[in-house]
């Protein structure tokens, strides 16, 4: 599943291709990709006909695209709202080069006019169906700060609202997220992969920052020390940063950014998915274990499991 880096990747390339484009029409191909949207498809293209994109936004793994005029003083109330789900991808296309160009797994497709580089197409394509596109409402931010990463608005669609802050966004209160994970009887990683705590870290990049700060994923978050939690929330501001900086994680065709390329940082994952080769740091072979309905690798010899959860 795209993670924070994945996701920022996709925001960054929207930010910089649709902005500022006009929504001439909208058409979907597989009904499911907006079940989440109120009234149906119908009601989905009706809501995007004529709208102004305005700025790209994401806070954790949930992106957003606020839409210009559509409140009451002309300011934005609502946003075409993503979530990529397992294997989502919005891909920007040139009608010129593309023609009527249709992936297999195309599900919805904008049509859009005056893109910083002219017409183009912003097609949902999903290969196992788990994303959703919505026209959602905007809610104000209970902080008064920007909703999300990428955008000066104070505001973020309804259904992301119980959504957390993730480790990137810069009103992000450290200390207080600290003493939020100390106050938990849970272990580490489970704190980590609660989108209502932090947002934006999944499997990939908790393995990657547990290990990096040398703890074990069943470590009792509320016999961790402050400084413990902190490098631990350091660790995977680390490797998402280190990620994005190469366009995220790509182990299969499932994941690119909007112009359909792969990100390359597969290549410099420590331990996920490394079952059995060295670790990087001593070379003790990388354990994999059943967590959670999926997998988790650790370094036995850097990364011991705490006895009962606790150290």
């Amino acid at each position: 599943m795209p993670e924070l880096p994945e996701v920022e990747t996709v925001r960054d390339g929207l930010d910089r291709l649709v902005v500022g484009a006009v929504v001439r029409d909208a058409e979907v191909f597989r009904d499911y990709s907006v079940r989440r949207h109120d009234g149906g498809p119908a009601a989905f293209t009706d809501q995007l006909r004529g709208a102004r994109i305005i700025g790209a936004a994401r806070r954790g793994k949930y992106l957003w695209l606020p839409l210009a005029g559509t409140g009451p003083d002309g300011a934005p109330a609502s946003a075409l709202l993503a979530h990529l789900g397992m294997s989502g991808q919005l891909l920007v296309r040139d009608p010129a080069v593309a023609g009527e160009w249709a992936h297999p797994h195309r599900r919805v497709r904008l049509h859009l006019d005056g893109a910083p580089s002219g017409a183009r197409y912003l097609d949902f394509v999903d290969q196992r169906t788990f994303g959703h596109l919505s026209v959602a409402d905007l809610a104000p931010t209970p902080d008064g700060a920007p909703g999300g990463y990428g955008s000066p608005l104070a505001a973020v669609p309804e259904p992301v609202a119980h959504i957390a802050r993730d480790l990137l966004d810069p009103a992000l209160d450290r200390d207080r997220l600290v003493e939020r994970i100390r106050r938990r009887r849970t272990g580490i990683k489970r704190a980590l992969l609660d989108q209502t705590v932090t947002s934006g870290v999944g499997n990939i990049y908790a393995d990657e920052a547990l290990w990096r700060a040398r703890v074990h994923y069943a470590r009792a978050t509320d016999a961790m020390t402050r400084p413990v939690v902190r490098r631990v929330l350091d660790a995977a501001t680390e490797v998402m940063t280190e990620a994005l900086g190469q366009g995220g994680t790509s182990f299969d065709a499932l994941y690119v950014d909007v112009n359909g390329s792969s990100g390359y940082f597969s290549r410099s994952l420590a331990v996920y998915a490394r079952a059995g080769e060295p670790c990087l740091r001593c070379g003790t072979p990388v354990r994999r274990e059943e967590f959670m309905n999926r997998s988790s690798f650790t370094c036995p010899r850097c990364q011991p499991r705490p006895r009962h959860g606790r150290w």
